[in-house]
């Protein structure tokens, strides 16, 4: 990982052009090519970045990150006070608590649970910034990436956002849409998410495993 402090402005050009005016920025470009600039606020979410795969071109005083559909981020340098790089190696990966990681196996098996004609594409599907918990393909066979919780906090509805943000920048997958699927949603979490057009799903987790309810019934 390559790590540069610089003054800079930056200059996203594609479907849509956004500016970032000069100022002091954390230039963060990854093994896996993707490209990253950072504030020194906002928590963790980038000011602006690209997935892989792209290539940086470096020159005096400018840097040009391009994607396959060529668009482009242009970074002008007007200082450079920090330039480090430090190898990571190979992340083992964010582990579960059992019963999470269960969920997502069981909501893998019986992924019309979330709506009839729906497919599995992938568990962990991979991106730039951590794995979807699944990628799913709807009855109209439009992507869907779920993110599964026990219990939902708004943390979850960021987290799911980013991933969302990042998947349909790629036109191979956009439109993709969002599910967070939990075994309890905070109130808050849950009109966040549907603010931002994600559906909830509360899971049971007895019913995924197959085991009958125990409330009583009148039939």
């Amino acid at each position: 990982m390559r790590l540069v402090i610089a003054r800079c402005s930056v200059d996203y050009v594609g479907r849509l052009t956004a500016h970032l005016p000069m100022a002091t920025r954390l230039l963060m470009v990854k093994a896996d090519g993707s490209v990253l600039v950072h504030a020194d606020g906002g928590s963790y979410k980038p000011l602006n970045w690209m997935s892989p795969p792209c290539r940086l071109e470096e020159g005096p005083g400018e840097w040009r990150v391009v994607n396959r559909s060529g668009e482009e981020l242009r970074i002008t340098i007007e200082e450079i006070a920090h330039d480090t790089a430090h190898e990571l190696g190979i992340d083992p990966g964010l582990r579960k608590d059992g019963v999470e990681a269960h969920l997502q196996e069981l909501l893998a098996e019986h992924v019309r649970t979330l709506g009839d004609g729906w497919r599995l594409v992938r568990r962990e599907f991979p991106t730039a910034i951590g794995p979807v918990d699944l990628m799913c393909r709807d009855a109209a066979g439009l992507g869907v990436a779920v993110e599964i919780k026990r219990r939902a906090t708004i943390d979850a509805v960021e987290q799911l956002t980013r991933y969302l943000e990042l998947l349909n920048r790629d036109p191979l997958l956009a439109p993709v849409a969002g599910v967070l699927a939990a075994q309890s949603i905070a109130p808050q979490a849950r009109t966040l998410a549907e603010d931002r057009g994600i559906r909830c799903v509360v899971l049971d987790y007895d019913e995924l495993r197959g085991i009958p309810s125990t409330e009583m019934t009148l039939f």
